[in-house]
């Protein structure tokens, strides 16, 4: 290699402004290519500048043009007598209105500007145990017309919800795919830039005849989508997002999605990338083979949260290394899949659901959730048992056949009194499942309010009502609104809730209780064969404090996914303190006084009940309780544990 190529700088890849010009970086394996400058305003091509093989390091041809000017001009790649729009682009000054054919030419680079003020922005890092997550389609959110927002299915449009987000108690967004894709397939063209025939290299496309709603396929990754902003400047519009969110102590995580195409060794860079310049939180990895560990090791990214299928921490952290800050978390579908079937009533599921409720990895942090942007919604999935994605004009072929779902007695839309309170019942508890387990709950656009997709589980090309978020139905369901509302808050309110590491199960402090214990029709004896449906699930306050140092309570979920009445038996609390019933997802107990609501004498069909522990007087816990207590846990699902019978059971009951 000569001292002159020893010289060069071939990364990063793409067009960067330096002192005295632009550095152009650009992978090929043609004979010939080079770069193609034009001016911005009027599209005129201005010069053609070749690459020599004095310019090449290995397939990186790396060459610094002194007379530019970056604020005049814009660029492509050329190889032969083809036209290359820079895949490392940062900024597109043209902008295509959403769903419109573009071409070759619509892709000309230029120049991110480096005016933005972030003023005293700052990464709020809040740790999983602080984290409620809200995944979101960037147009879906905001661009049907009961949105209410001024700049419907944008960037801007989620900034004016940001009150809203807050107020249901979210406190992480997760964006789907957001970086430049191309909805449409790039529209074939003659170019008389360059001599021959020229043809545009398209982004795979993932179907010729319909419109990409989702974007999950190989884009533009340093680059906003500009149709997703309602400036002219997406790159400004997205910093203003960011800066917005972190305003308000919220986080943003972005999806991308990474196919076997994408050269592994660039994925650290893309997201250095949107770390560095856009003060983005987090990144929800998706693709296969993606060396996640790697990443997560990546000490730029250490503060970075980064989700993926799985990780393996071991490689990740030193033997004895407990992070102040674990970033990475698991992300897939197993306790989707195991709390649905046990909402609906499955067998053999209560001891795999109790595992899936307390589990967190260790030196890691967890995502679960019940519905995404795949499968049916949470309304769907208490009204459907069948996809009906006929809209898609693929005869309802697409999309997945097994949504473990259950149509509560009528498939799809009824006027039956009975099936319509069972759905919403069903709701209910699905968001008490979500917001009661103690991992990181997530939830998808509109679920809190019972937004319907007519049954469709795959509407990555329905760029309309079906895909949108439907704000009307906020009001028509606005009980189911104030309940969620009601879970954030308890949730909050409650640290016992959100614990930083697993549960244990165990009277590690001596304090006379577990952390966390299960229950039966008599107390400390849980029953978890396989044809129980019901659990008392109770957690000790004593082991979790508030943000003043304060214990929490004593909670005890009841519940029952079975179709018949079950009783259930609440321990004996410490003296001077009693159960209250603190909510309940049937009907009718949540509209009885709330003398009678403080103890029930069975938990209804298919219903959830959250009691806590309430003072009759002061009294110190410490020195009430009782010791003795013994709890042997198993990793399986399913427990048994061993107490000590001075403990007490208070009977459910009026």
């Amino acid at each position: 290699m000569t001292e002159k190529n020893l010289q060069k700088k071939p990364y990063p890849l793409g067009a960067h402004i330096e002192d005295g010009g632009v550095r152009f970086s650009f992978v090929s394996r043609a004979s010939s290519c080079g770069i193609l400058l034009y001016d911005r305003k009027t599209g005129k091509m201005l010069r053609k500048i070749p690459f020599s093989q004095e310019d090449r390091i290995g397939r990186v041809y790396c060459k610094t043009v002194r007379d530019v000017d970056a604020q005049r001009c814009v660029y492509h790649f050329y190889e032969e007598d083809r036209i290359i729009p820079d895949e490392r682009a940062r900024f597109f000054p043209k902008k295509v209105f959403y769903g419109k054919e573009r071409t070759v030419q619509d892709f000309k680079a230029g120049f991110l500007r480096e005016d933005f003020d972030w003023g005293e922005d700052s990464f709020p890092r809040l740790p999983y145990h602080k984290v409620t997550g809200y995944c979101m389609h960037v147009r879906g959110f905001t661009k049907h017309v009961s949105s209410g927002v001024k700049n419907r299915g944008t960037f801007a449009g989620i900034v004016e919800k940001i009150p809203y987000l807050k107020e249901i108690g979210i406190t992480t967004i997760e964006l789907q795919p957001a970086y430049e894709f191309t909805e449409v397939p790039i529209k074939e063209e003659k170019t008389k830039n360059i001599p021959t025939s020229t043809k545009p290299v398209e982004l795979s496309v993932l179907c010729e005849e319909k419109l990409n709603y989702w974007g999950y396929k190989k884009g533009y990754y340093y680059v906003p989508k500009a149709a997703y902003a309602a400036s002219e400047d997406p790159a400004t519009e997205f910093k203003m997002l960011v800066k917005a969110l972190h305003e308000n102590h919220m986080e943003l995580v972005m999806q991308f999605y990474f196919p076997n195409e994408v050269k592994r060794g660039e994925i650290g860079d893309i997201l250095r990338f949107w770390v560095i310049e856009y003060h983005v939180d987090g990144f929800h990895l998706l693709g296969e083979n993606l060396c996640a560990d790697t990443l997560a090791a990546d000490d730029a990214l250490a503060d970075t949260k980064l989700w993926y299928y799985q990780f393996d921490t071991g490689s990740v952290y030193e033997r004895n290394e407990q992070p102040l800050y674990p970033h990475a978390a698991e992300y897939n579908d197993e306790w989707y899949y195991c709390m649905r079937g046990f909402l609906k009533g499955d067998g053999n599921m209560l001891g795999r659901a109790l595992y899936q409720m307390r589990y967190i990895p260790e030196k890691a942090g967890r995502i679960h959730y019940l519905t995404n942007y795949y499968g049916f919604t949470l309304a769907d999935m208490v009204s459907y048992e069948h996809k009906h994605n006929e809209a898609n004009g693929e005869d309802n072929r697409d999309g997945n056949n097994y949504n473990c779902s259950w149509n509560c007695g009528e498939e799809g839309v009824t006027r039956r009194r009975k099936v319509l309170q069972l759905r919403k019942k069903q709701m209910k508890n699905a968001m008490c499942m979500v917001m009661l387990s103690q991992s990181t709950p997530l939830i998808f656009m509109g679920d809190e309010f019972g937004n319907s997709q007519k049954g469709n589980n795959n509407p990555y090309c329905q760029d309309n009502a079906v895909a949108w978020l439907d704000w009307g139905r906020a009001a028509k369901n606005g009980e189911l609104l104030e309940f969620w509302k009601m879970l954030a808050a308890f949730r909050r309110e409650h640290p016992i809730l959100r614990p930083r590491r697993a549960l244990r199960l165990m009277d590690y402090i001596a304090c006379g209780y577990p952390d966390l214990s299960y229950h039966g029709q008599n107390a400390w004896r849980p029953q978890t064969e396989g044809n129980c449906r019901h659990i008392g699930i109770m957690l000790c306050g004593i082991y979790a404090k508030d943000e003043k140092s304060r214990e929490d309570d004593f909670l005890y979920l009841a519940i029952n996914m079975h179709w018949e009445n079950h009783r259930l038996a609440l321990p004996k609390l410490p003296k001077g303190m009693k159960w209250e019933l603190a909510f309940a997802t049937d009907g009718q107990e949540m509209g009885a006084d709330r003398e009678r609501q403080e103890l029930l004498r069975e938990i209804p069909p298919r219903s959830i009940a959250m009691y806590m522990s309430v003072r009759e007087q002061e009294v110190s816990i410490g020195q009430e309780v009782s010791s003795g207590q013994r709890v042997v846990q198993e990793e399986d699902p399913g427990l048994e544990q061993d107490v000590n019978l001075e403990q007490d059971a208070v009977l459910v009951k009026e």
